[in-house]
């Protein structure tokens, strides 16, 4: 658990620096690019975190994906997937999308955000 609030918070603090280079936010919508940033989400997520409206974490303490807006901005999250993400604990792998699997990713956790 306490693994959990160390990546949780360094999360935070990396992408509070980034806020600032974050874009305005408006990521695709269409079905197309919704489906590959699920899919993304799927391969690369969902072995620890909730990626859907209504599923569980698998991990203990893995941020659901329909809550992160609650947390901080999702744009603010464009750099880290660009650079790799780096975490606080050693089970995450390193994940560096390309420019549109970013916009795609984004555009699908915006979609399924909880209200």
């Amino acid at each position: 658990m306490a693994g959990s609030r160390l990546f949780l918070a360094s999360v935070l603090i990396l992408m509070a620096g980034q806020a600032s280079q974050a874009s305005d936010g408006a990521y695709p919508s269409d079905p197309v690019s919704l489906a590959t940033g699920e899919e993304l989400a799927q391969i690369h997520c969902a072995t620890c975190h909730a990626v859907g409206k209504e599923d569980v974490s698998a991990q203990p303490g893995a941020p659901a994906f329909r809550d992160l807006s609650k947390l901080y901005p999702l744009e603010s999250l464009e750099e880290p997937l660009a650079e790799g993400i780096v975490t606080g604990h050693e089970n995450m792998p390193e994940v560096a999308f390309e420019a549109d699997d970013i916009d795609a990713f984004l555009g699908y956790l915006t979609l399924i955000q909880s209200q």
